[in-house]
């Protein structure tokens, strides 16, 4: 955990800054722009790029994960140009609370996998190649993207120690035990053997 430098105030600035930019629901913007309809009534309903994808628009999908991915990449960057390290966690963390529980959506967003992705990348790189890696991996070889979340989500604290993030592994831990409750049914799915599958289209 770092240490508390920045003023109270100042960090609740970087703390809203990071929610509103992590609230804005990319997946709806892009279903809409698309034409792909409700993302709410497509899938599993949710708002990230993997439900976006089940809609068979991959264009749509993969800006959805960019854009999403961004909000948290943005959101550290911006505070680490202008704060110091207790703000710039609270900001990347923030926005990837602000994905998963966005005001605009009545607190209910999406499961915040690509922004954590796009933080981390931007925070500490290793350390977002690393969780990138193990995404990959285990999503590749189960063709589950929840799997993949998991596993990313459940190393990243690993990750950090390792690759000398240290002050980081607190956050890091937060972070995974928000992945792991917002994948609630889809471990519940795994277990069942009913989660879908990587690039099945659903209505």
């Amino acid at each position: 955990m770092p240490l508390i430098e920045t003023p109270v105030p100042l960090l609740l600035l970087w703390g809203v800054m990071g929610y509103l930019l992590g609230s804005i629901p990319f997946g709806i913007v892009m279903a809409r722009l698309f034409g792909l309809g409700n993302l709410r009534e497509i899938g599993s309903g949710n708002i990230g790029a993997t439900n976006v994808l089940r809609t068979g628009n991959k264009p749509a999908a993969a800006l959805t994960l960019v854009l999403d991915a961004g909000k948290g990449a943005i959101a550290v960057l911006v505070a680490r140009a202008f704060a110091v390290e207790d703000a710039v966690q609270l900001a990347g963390f923030m926005a990837f609370l602000g994905h998963c529980f966005p005001i605009w959506l009545r607190f209910h967003g999406g499961k915040g996998v690509a922004t954590f992705l796009g933080l981390w990348l931007a925070f500490a790189w290793p350390v977002g190649i690393a969780c990138c890696a193990t995404w990959l991996a285990a999503a590749g070889l189960s063709r589950i993207s929840s799997v993949g979340a998991l596993a990313a989500a459940v190393l990243a604290p690993v990750w950090a120690l390792l690759l000398g993030w240290g002050s980081a592994v607190v956050m890091a831990v937060a972070l995974a035990l928000i992945v792991f409750w917002r994948h609630r049914a889809n471990i519940a799915r795994i277990m069942a053997g009913t989660e879908p599958r990587i690039g099945r289209k659903e209505s």
